[in-house]
C-alpha cells in the first residue's frame, strides 16, 4: 500500500521544496497519446459532476473512441519541437523560480514541476523532493484563479499521492493569486508591451477558461475571482469598463456554461464592424491548446469572418520577467516560517548534529 520511504538520515536538517503543478498535457499530438490522458481528465468527479452510472457509457462509449483523434489534429497546430507548449513553459517557470529564489534567499530550495493530468506525475514530483530530504513541501498550483475543477482538484490529487505515504511531509497549498499586485501588474505590463508595438485596440477581451453555470450557483467562487481579476486590470490599464469584454473559453457538452461564450463574443464584435479587438487569457499563466489554438486561430477566424478586421492575441505571461519575479513573491510569501529555518543556522546544525550523535549511540544505521 505504501511507497518506500527514502532513507532516514537521523540530525538532517528538515529541507523545503516547492512543487509547481499545472492541468496536463498528452504525451504527443496523436490520437493514442489523447485517449489516457483524455481518461485521466474526463474521469475526474470535479471535471464532470455527471453520475457514474449515466457518464461512464458517454465516456467510454463515446468520447474516448471519437475525440481523441479531432484533440490530435488540435494539438499538431501548436506543438514545438520541444514538445508540448504548456510543459515547456512550466518546465521553464520551474527552472527561472529556483534561480529568482537563489536571488532573494539563502535558503536552498528545491524546486518540480508537475501536471494533474499526465506526466510528470503529481505523486512522481513529491517522491522526488521527498527523495532530497524535503521535510516540507509548498504547492502551487498555477490557477491565478480558484475552481473546483482546477484547483480542488489539485488538492484531491495531493491527498491520493499523501495516502500511499508513510512518513507524510508538512504541506502548504497556495489556493489562489488573482489579484496579487505582482500578477496584476505582470498582466497589465504585457499589455501595454503589446500596445508599444502594435497601438490600442477598439476593445479588451478577456478570455477565461469556463466552467458550467451550476458551479457558480452551488458556491464556487471561479466567476468572482475572474471578475475581480478583469476590473484590476481594467484599473491598472486605465480602461473604461465599455473598453473590456470579459467571457468565457471552452464550453464542453449542452449544459449551459459561464457566459458570455468567447466566440459568440468576438464573432458579435465582428457582425457590430469593431475594427480591432486585442484578446488575452488571465486565467492561464501559460501559453497551451486552449490559448495557442482555440483562441489564437479559432477565434481569430470567428471575428475576421463575422466581419472584424484586426484581431490580436496578447501572450500569457510565460517566462517574462514581472511574472516571475511575481511568482517569487507568492512563493516567499508563503513559505513564512519554511525558507531558511535552520539551514544556515550554525546553531541548529549543531543540534541537528547532537541529535545524529545520540540516535548513532541508541544503536541507530545512520
Amino acid at each position: 500500500m505504501f511507497i518506500p520511504e527514502p532513507r532516514h538520515q537521523h540530525g538532517a536538517i528538515p529541507g523545503t521544496g516547492i512543487l509547481l503543478i499545472n492541468l496536463g498535457t498528452p504525451a504527443a499530438p496523436t490520437s493514442r497519446a489523447l485517449r489516457p490522458y483524455l481518461r485521466q481528465f474526463l474521469s475526474d468527479r470535479r471535471v464532470v459532476e455527471i453520475p457514474r452510472a449515466l457518464w461512464w457509457p458517454i465516456l467510454n462509449g463515446i468520447i474516448l473512441n471519437t475525440r481523441p483523434g479531432a484533440s490530435a489534429g488540435r494539438y499538431a497546430k501548436i506543438w514545438t519541437t520541444e514538445g508540448s507548449p504548456l510543459a515547456v513553459h512550466t518546465e521553464r517557470q520551474a527552472r527561472l523560480l529556483r534561480g529568482y529564489l537563489g536571488q532573494r534567499t539563502k535558503a536552498p530550495l528545491e524546486v518540480e514541476w508537475a501536471m494533474r493530468y499526465g506526466r510528470p506525475a503529481v505523486e512522481e514530483k513529491l517522491r522526488a523532493l521527498r527523495e532530497r530530504g524535503c521535510e516540507r513541501v509548498l504547492v502551487i498550483p498555477l490557477y491565478p484563479q480558484y475552481a473546483a475543477s482546477t484547483t480542488g482538484s489539485t488538492y484531491d490529487a495531493l491527498g491520493a499521492a499523501l495516502s500511499r505515504m508513510r512518513n507524510v511531509p508538512a504541506l502548504r497549498v497556495v489556493k489562489h493569486f488573482h489579484d496579487h499586485p505582482g500578477y496584476i501588474q505582470a498582466l497589465a505590463q504585457s499589455v501595454r508591451d503589446h500596445w508599444m508595438v502594435s497601438g490600442r485596440s477598439d476593445r479588451l477581451v478577456m478570455s477565461f477558461h469556463g466552467v458550467p453555470r451550476f458551479m457558480l450557483d452551488r458556491g464556487d467562487p471561479y466567476h468572482c475571482e475572474c471578475q475581480k481579476t478583469a476590473r484590476l486590470l481594467g484599473e491598472s490599464l486605465g480602461l473604461k469598463p465599455e473598453q473590456i469584454l470579459v467571457a468565457f473559453q471552452s464550453r464542453f457538452g449542452r449544459a449551459r456554461w459561464l457566459t458570455p461564450y468567447t466566440m459568440n463574443a468576438v464573432a458579435e464584435l465582428g457582425k457590430r464592424k469593431v475594427g480591432r479587438i486585442d484578446v488575452m487569457c488571465p486565467g492561464f499563466v501559460s501559453d497551451c491548446l486552449e490559448t495557442l489554438e482555440e483562441i489564437a486561430i479559432e477565434a481569430k477566424a470567428a471575428f475576421l469572418s463575422a466581419g472584424g478586421r484586426e484581431f490580436h492575441y496578447i501572450a500569457c505571461l510565460n517566462e517574462r520577467d514581472d511574472w516571475m519575479r511575481a511568482l517569487t513573491d507568492i512563493a516567499l510569501d508563503n513559505l513564512r516560517g519554511w525558507a531558511g529555518a535552520g539551514e544556515d543556522d550554525p546553531a541548529a546544525r549543531r543540534a541537528a548534529e547532537a541529535s545524529r550523535l545520540r540516535a548513532l549511540a541508541m544503536g541507530a544505521r545512520s
